[in-house]
């Protein structure tokens, strides 16, 4: 045997048995840390088949409040106002017309099918003035009282009296106790007589100093 043969075999040999080696490391990796090699096999697909417009529509007219067929959203179905798509009538549909034409607009905007806008009145609040303080001003002094008013005199007069050509003497009461006195006579001992007429006599109060005139009493 030729040595460049030996080589040769010793060469795939060693090749060969890296290659096994190296399959007993991967595949003791996978065994402790990641699983399987083999990814897992793909899900087959689901096929939704889409109902025609005959079965759509009687889904909707009898399970309107429950769950529809394979392929249909659950939840309830809207109302089909009309339909070209199945007879492809190019004839115009006047129900379906007229029915669009009796919806009356009930939105919170503007009416965009409408040439009379009428906008809507919004209130403006008044703002509020606010309440404006000044400083606080001191109260007002005091009104000046004066002296308080002498005490009335005790006496009524209620007469006169003249003897001859005498002096007109005046006739004076005081609670139970009768006076006749004349000009510049004193009475109860505070009283002094200043004038006598046939109306009223004027009397000073000598402890007050104070002059009044009673009138004659009737």
């Amino acid at each position: 045997m030729k040595p460049g043969s030996e080589n040769r075999k010793k060469t795939i040999i060693a090749g060969a048995l890296g290659m096994v080696a190296l399959i007993c490391l991967v595949y003791m990796y996978n065994m402790l840390f990641g699983g399987p090699s083999t990814p897992p096999p793909a899900a087959a697909p689901v096929v939704a088949t889409v109902p025609t417009n005959r079965a759509a529509a009687g889904a909707s007219n009898g399970n309107a409040g429950s769950s529809t067929l394979a392929g249909n959203a659950p939840g309830v179905a809207a109302v089909k106002m009309a339909s070209t798509s199945s007879s492809l009538d190019p004839t115009l549909d006047e129900a379906a017309m007229l029915r669009t034409e009796s919806l009356v607009y009930s939105g919170t905007g503007r009416n965009i099918f409408s040439a009379v806008y009428t906008p809507p009145v919004v209130a403006i609040k008044k703002p509020i003035a606010p309440v404006r303080t000044g400083p606080v001003l001191p109260p007002p002094p005091p009104v000046p009282q004066g002296p308080p008013p002498p005490p009335p005199i005790n006496l009524k007069f209620f007469g006169t009296a003249k003897r001859g050509a005498g002096k007109m003497q005046a006739f004076l009461l005081q609670g139970e106790d009768v006076y006749l006195a004349a000009e510049g006579d004193i009475v109860a001992r505070k009283y002094k007589i200043v004038s006598i007429s046939n109306n009223s006599v004027r009397v000073t109060d000598l402890q007050n100093d104070n002059t009044q005139t009673l009138p004659l009493q009737n």
